[in-house]
């Protein structure tokens, strides 16, 4: 059960069949139903995700990580304690969180919270930009099992043709320019847009359209934090785990959305 388990969370949204188990451990398949149940209550209990079992000659099981709404609240309240502390303000009203985002374990934790949120949706790829967003993007895509690619600034020799747009940025009111490889995306992908920070939204406008380029459908727009911002955003649908927001040298870190947007009747997993 212990190899079963880990494979199983290993290859999430993955359905795989009872006969592959019954060959794999050289059991019958009334005993793999049996100890994929005890699987599925242990799961369910621990808040670990969900274990779907599809019946059938082709059926099998398939592992649908998400998190339990009180273990996401005690995991941002411990992100804003962190966030607050003075020495993490920056010039220019910006918030260190660069030791955050390389930390393993906070990684997990806010891929699974904000995977959590298409747990009933479909997601063809993540995509983000580079730098700071490429570890929050991946752990979103490794618990969606889907394929992420990086939006660089610049085009590389190695990425082939590329799909270029200029886009202002929200903060700096620079116009900017990000390309992303052809070969990328492909047309009609559903894609999830990830990254680390949002202030103005120019960078998140600029990869919508570079969704648009490619003949895909917005999934959803996700950031961990977002920045204290008096304009309009070129986006206004979004989840942010965290708002950011300085004034005077100080910093006041609250919740984002993510409770009305993650957790709301449609897509709270433990209804």
């Amino acid at each position: 059960m212990v190899d079963m388990t880990r494979y199983l969370l290993e290859r999430p949204h993955q359905l795989v069949s009872l006969t592959f188990f019954a060959s794999r451990y050289e059991s019958a398949k009334s005993s793999i139903s049996e100890d994929l149940t005890i699987l599925k209550r242990t799961f369910q209990m621990r808040g670990t995700g969900l274990l779907e079992t599809v019946p059938g000659a082709a059926g099998g099981a398939r592992f649908i990580p998400y998190i339990l709404r009180e273990e996401a609240e005690q995991f941002v309240g411990d992100m804003i304690d962190e966030l607050s502390a003075a020495d993490r303000y920056l010039p220019g009203g910006y918030v260190y969180m660069s030791d955050i985002l390389g930390r393993p374990a906070a990684l997990r934790q806010i891929g699974r919270i904000l995977a959590t949120q298409y747990l009933n949706q479909t997601v063809d790829v993540v995509v983000t930009v580079a730098t700071k967003g490429i570890p929050l993007a991946q752990s979103v895509a490794n618990y969606l099992n889907v394929p992420f690619v990086i939006v660089r600034h610049d085009s590389q020799i190695t990425e082939g043709s590329t799909v270029s747009v200029n886009y202002v940025s929200g903060s700096t009111k620079r116009i900017e320019r990000m390309a992303l490889s052809k070969r990328s995306v492909k047309p009609g992908s559903r894609v999830l847009i990830v990254d680390d920070y949002m202030k103005g939204g120019g960078t998140v406008g600029g990869l919508r359209s570079l969704v648009d380029e490619f003949d895909s459908q917005l999934a959803g727009v996700a950031v961990f934090a977002e920045g204290d911002f008096d304009g309009q955003r070129p986006v206004s649908k979004y989840t942010s785990l965290v708002k950011v927001q300085t004034q005077d040298d100080e910093i006041r870190v609250t919740p984002g959305n993510y409770l009305t947007q993650i957790f709301g009747e449609e897509n709270n997993p433990q209804k």
